[in-house]
């Protein structure tokens, strides 16, 4: 079976396929959690203007995903923003995705990952953990959050 072969581009939170695949996220998330979750809370701490380090996955010059990281403090990064679109999804595309951006992140000098998610969203916490990531208290903005799953990992 051959390799499906993949292309990462480094951008930023103005890049339109960036955009559009956060639009598609929030799309997905008010779909699977919608319904359980006011999502709308959230809204402030996602905005794209203060992205500057983002990363899209590219099949055959389609996009099939992206993630941004973006400084947290002077020695943590934290992961936002990660979708992969479904027709990508299982194949492997999520954690390559997040092991560009933590590797970006060391590139820049951080020392440590957070990242919020929430426990509805179960294949997204999988890929998380197999990269070594694990549950830690919530923060910031999330620390009164029950819904959120924050998770960290030392770079």
């Amino acid at each position: 079976m051959a390799m499906i072969e993949y292309t990462f581009v480094r951008c930023d939170g103005t890049n339109a396929d960036f955009i559009e695949n956060c639009r598609l996220l929030d799309e997905d998330l008010d779909r699977r959690v919608g319904k359980v979750i006011q999502r709308d809370k959230y809204h402030q701490y996602n905005q794209l203007d203060k992205i500057h380090e983002a990363l899209m996955v590219y099949h055959e010059g389609r996009p099939a995903g992206g993630g941004a990281i973006r400084a947290y403090d002077e020695t943590t990064m934290e992961l936002k923003r990660v979708f992969v679109r479904p027709e990508y999804q299982g194949k492997g595309v999520g954690s390559a995705l997040v092991a560009g951006l933590i590797e970006w992140a060391k590139e820049l000098g951080y020392k440590r990952m957070i990242l919020e998610t929430g426990a509805l969203l179960a294949e997204s916490c999988h890929v998380y953990k197999k990269l070594g990531f694990s549950q830690i208290p919530n923060y910031g903005a999330y620390v009164n959050m029950p819904e959120s799953l924050c998770m960290g990992k030392d770079l």
